[in-house]
């Protein structure tokens, strides 16, 4: 038995796991003949007890996940969006914190309080909203949370499969930050950790790579693009094409996090550049330079999925 099977035979699927799947397989059946994209986002978490107190967090606010679900949708593709309980959606991540109230005015109107939008947020809030009304009208974008690294997997193997009957009109964009370890559930204690028994020792064990299962078994057809963040310079090129190679899927992008401003050409911090093996290598040296890296990205993905498309 590999390990990911065996991760998936140890490790019980989320009690409400039957329920989202046959709302995913309800989504792919309606938008048949068209192209649907599984975009995942924000990062996984690792009980440390099975009534949850303390976990191990993969940190993602889900910014390039919602962004990208956005652009998407905008490409005319059906979405299923599946994200991290409480990350950025899209359209609502556009209005953080307390952005939404500023926009609000309270005015009196014969007596009884009312409530307007300012007429200069009008302007930015008025498009996101008509976009995301349409998007909500066409059944296009369906919204499926998890929490946890087993919700995750489970969800992400039953979503697979889902997608499998769409061939080559099945796009999987994994953009969740996925955590590289774990504990499994037969060794984590079933309610909290009391610190009168001393500092735990706790052992995690590496999570099984379940991209060879899902590009080579659960949907074999699907366009596929995978992210790996690193900090090495010298690691990005040689990981992207040793990934593209070890899983074979169509497109790998891989972000440099740096910490330092670098001299780069141009009007803007960001180092961009395409591989003929489809690996796509951004330099992120600022937020600011992030529009631009993620516009970039999309168009790579739209022409090589076109591509794609052509050839199968």
């Amino acid at each position: 038995m590999s390990s990911w099977e065996s991760f998936y035979e140890c490790n019980p699927p989320p009690a409400d796991f039957e329920y989202k799947t046959t709302l995913i397989e309800s989504f792919c059946r309606r938008h048949a003949g068209r192209t649907v994209a599984l975009v995942t986002s924000g990062g996984t978490s690792v009980p440390l007890e099975k009534h949850t107190v303390r976990f191990v967090d993969n940190f993602s606010a889900g910014t390039r996940g919602s962004a990208s679900a956005e652009h998407f949708l905008d490409s005319g593709y059906a979405v299923i969006f599946l994200h991290r309980t409480k990350s950025l959606e899209p359209f609502t991540r556009h209005f953080q914190g307390q952005s939404i109230l500023n926009s609000l005015e309270i005015r009196d109107v014969n007596g009884n309080p009312e409530i307007y939008v300012n007429q200069d947020k009008s302007r930015v809030l008025l498009p996101i909203v008509m976009k995301y009304k349409e998007v909500m009208a066409s059944d296009c974008l369906l919204m499926v949370d998890f929490t946890s690294l087993d919700d995750y997997l489970w969800l992400l193997r039953g979503a697979a499969q889902a997608l499998a009957a769409l061939q080559q009109k099945a796009l999987i964009y994994l953009a969740a930050a996925v955590s590289d370890f774990y504990v499994p559930c037969d060794r984590i204690p079933t309610h909290k950790m009391q610190s009168e028994e001393g500092a735990p020792v706790i052992s995690l064990q590496l999570v099984p790579k379940v991209l060879q299962p899902l590009v080579s078994m659960w949907v074999p057809k699907a366009f596929v693009v995978s992210f790996k963040l690193e900090t090495d310079e010298k690691l990005l090129v040689d990981k992207a094409r040793g990934a593209l190679k070890k899983y074979n899927h169509k497109v790998r992008i891989v972000f440099e996090e740096v910490k330092k401003l670098l001299p780069v050409r141009g009007n803007f911090d960001c180092v961009l550049s395409v591989t003929s093996n489809l690996s796509l290598v951004i330099n992120r040296l600022s937020a600011h330079c992030s529009l631009i890296c993620y516009n970039q990205t999309y168009k790579i993905i739209n022409k090589s999925y076109s591509t794609y498309g052509q050839k199968i």
